[in-house]
């Protein structure tokens, strides 16, 4: 697809939002397989829509790629009570665990356990016509709430611990559980996708474009990027998701602003390739699509998935309003931060009565100042 047919994300100049810490408050590296891949689980559930391919050898190869979990039985009764207004929530997660075709990209684990190091909450208006986009920062301390995972195990609360746990203890249903705690929403559903299959995602796409307004070079992420217009290939577009030190100041915050200002542009390429008018093309995304998504039980088939995705279709980038939660550097440790809850309960009470996040919830916030430093 040529420059012109297809709109660039622009990666923006850090803006000044937020406080700045000095250089001897940045974070320490973390390891390679940190990432926070679990936004393109939102583009790929988009991507499974198959029109009328629900029958035959497509369908059950497809059916046979997913995927599910019954977060519902790991969760029970003791939930937010689910709001009827023509809205739905999703929790959106990513893992990186190193088994399988993970382990060539380094990071993660070694014993093939997996940490989800990033969350949005994707909040889908009534209509389904606009959506908004929470991302959850993976060192923001938690208390943990009591949670039983899909196995039945049931595990302890804890207080004080990185939002990440949650989901490193007791897998997809507390990570659920930790989430519905903080934000007093129900989860409707639930996306995970591991970042092997964002890869192969964005090479099948073509590559995605992207405009950067600075350098980036980050030896850690394998990501060196000169200022201006480029297409990433998915070993690319995997770097820029999850630098941490090639842009900004070096915290998890930053990334998140390169992950949402990337997550709109792929969701831009999709809608601008003409994949539904080429049945190869589609065919192929889809196969990468519904092996990369973990989903909860509900979303656990192809004609399932192709109904929730059908939904989204009118919900384009320029619809899609992307925050961060609220939060602050904890002041105790420079490496993590915490929820400010007065900014926060401004974002909850929003979604909860599907009524889009106001300016005010957050100014003033903490900010990673990678904002605007890419552009789709």
């Amino acid at each position: 697809m040529s420059a012109e047919s297809t709109p660039e994300p622009v990666i923006p100049e850090p803006d000044g939002a937020g406080p700045r810490r000095g250089k001897g408050r940045r974070r320490k590296a973390r390891s390679k397989g940190r990432k926070a891949l679990l936004v393109t689980a939102w583009t790929a559930a988009g991507v499974v829509v198959l029109g009328g391919a629900g029958v035959g050898y497509v369908y059950f190869k497809l059916n046979g790629n997913l995927k599910s979990l019954d977060i519902n039985q790991a969760l029970g009764a003791d939930r937010p009570t689910k709001i009827d207004n023509g809205s739905e929530n999703i929790l959106v997660l990513g893992s990186d665990s190193r088994s399988g075709s993970n382990k060539k990209l380094g990071g993660g684990t070694d014993d093939g356990s997996a940490r989800s190091d990033t969350a949005m909450i994707v909040h889908v208006y009534e209509g389904h016509k606009k959506a908004s986009v929470v991302s959850v920062p993976r060192d923001t301390l938690v208390d943990r709430p009591a949670c039983r995972d899909t196995n039945g195990t049931m595990h302890q609360a804890a207080s004080g611990v990185m939002f990440n746990e949650s989901y490193g203890t007791g897998g997809a249903a507390c990570a659920v559980k930790t989430v519905e705690s903080i934000t007093g929403i129900r989860m409707d559903h639930y996306l995970e996708v591991d970042f092997a299959g964002f890869q192969k995602l964005v090479d099948d796409l073509g590559g995605v474009p992207v405009t950067t307004t600075r350098n980036i070079d980050d030896p850690n992420s394998h990501l060196t990027l000169q200022a201006g217009t480029h297409t990433l290939n998915g070993q690319q577009a995997l770097g820029l998701v999850r630098t941490r030190h090639g842009v900004g100041d070096g915290s998890d915050l930053g990334r998140i602003q390169l992950q949402q200002a990337f997550v709109k542009a792929l969701i831009n390429q999709v809608k601008h390739i003409g994949v539904f008018t080429n049945p190869t093309k589609l065919y192929d995304l889809a196969d990468t699509a519904t092996k990369t998504v973990t989903t909860d039980s509900d979303l656990g088939s192809v004609n399932a998935l192709t109904d929730f995705a059908d939904g989204l279709k009118g919900i384009g980038a320029k619809n899609m309003t992307m925050v961060t939660m609220p939060v602050q550097y904890d002041p105790a440790n420079p490496n993590r931060v915490i929820m400010e809850t007065g900014k926060a309960r401004l974002v909850w009470d929003a979604l909860k009565n599907d009524r889009p996040i106001p300016r005010s919830a957050t100014e003033g916030t903490a900010a990673g100042e990678a904002k605007g430093v890419v552009s789709g």
